[in-house]
């Protein structure tokens, strides 16, 4: 088993099963190729946990329930994260049932697994002081070096925490997708679902600064990307993580940041301040209300309101 925490390696040439299964979950579920990826290596995954018992999903009949019990078990081993196997195990139910549903298997056999436990782990967010300061360094920090990237960096953590956006959203935005006039982007989100998300007014101020000066990042007119690298092309997820890790050093905090943080830190904070359940969930893209409900325990009774009420950026730039 060459690995157990969700990084593992795929075979080369996965079984014929498994490449239509992948193929099926691109082409009618519309699933982003880092899905698809996660997907894929939890199948192989599991294939080299099988190749240990003489098994493989070339042949998906001889698979039984034991097998799978086993896999879980190795995971439990290893000490995988329960979030991860709740998803290694999702992905097995999703195989078997295609396979049940192509006659390719005659019975389930993750059919009487069940999940482990989830952690009941909060998610991690600045408080609305932190928040403010990442996206507001002091004169003369790191970030000031370059006004260019400076101008960049600042309208990407704006937009992160302004609107919630995931940061695989945020470096996929195109020029096209943002009106800054009318203060909305319009976000590709996952599955292929499209909504569009409020911009604060300290974003859409950000972004017309960054926006007279993009060019200087890439002369190329052919260049759709919103937020460009150095060297014209878009901006990737990593990149992106080290801007805003190196905002929070430059603005001083004792915390480690990720784009990630700036999504919960939008959300617990339109809670805290009295915004509504349902438009929060509307608002970060998620599928299912439950998702949401990870970022409070407060009292549904008092939660409402609406975003340009309730966000601390908005409350401050109507202030100013």
């Amino acid at each position: 088993m060459s690995s157990t925490n969700g990084t593992a390696d795929p075979v080369p040439t996965p079984p014929p099963a498994v490449a239509a299964f992948l193929a099926l979950l691109s082409a009618q579920k519309g699933y982003s190729p880092a899905t698809l990826a996660a997907y894929g290596n939890d199948l192989a995954q599991f294939e080299a946990f099988l190749a240990g018992r003489d098994l493989t999903l070339e042949r998906p009949r001889a698979v039984g329930r034991d097998a799978v019990r086993g896999f879980v078990a190795e995971l439990h081993r290893c000490r995988t994260a329960r979030v991860s196997m709740g998803r290694k195990l999702s992905t097995l139910r999703g195989f078997f049932k295609y396979l049940l549903q192509k006659k390719l298997i005659d019975a389930d056999p993750t059919a009487g697994v069940r999940n482990p436990k989830a952690e009941q782990r909060q998610p991690r967010a600045l408080n609305a002081d932190e928040a403010v300061a990442l996206v507001s360094p002091a004169p003369g920090s790191g970030a000031a070096g370059d006004a260019v990237a400076a101008c960049r960096d600042l309208a990407l953590a704006e937009l992160l925490y302004g609107s919630g956006l995931r940061v695989s959203e945020a470096v996929g935005l195109d020029l096209d997708d943002v009106d800054v006039s009318q203060g909305i982007v319009r976000v590709m989100g996952k599955g292929s679902k499209e909504r569009l998300a409020p911009l604060s007014d300290a974003s859409r101020e950000r972004l017309r600064l960054y926006l007279r000066r993009r060019g200087e990042l890439s002369p190329a007119l052919t260049e759709p990307a919103l937020f460009l690298g150095r060297r014209g092309g878009r901006l990737t997820r990593r990149q992106a993580g080290r801007i805003i890790d190196a905002l929070a050093k430059d603005a001083g905090l004792a915390k480690h940041a990720h784009p990630h943080m700036l999504r919960h830190s939008f959300a617990t904070h339109l809670l805290e301040s009295g915004a509504d359940l349902r438009s929060v969930q509307e608002l970060l893209g998620h599928a299912r209300l439950t998702t949401t409900t990870r970022y409070t325990h407060l009292d549904l009774a008092r939660i409402m309101g609406v975003y340009d009420k309730a966000h601390p950026r908005s409350d401050e730039s109507e202030s100013s």
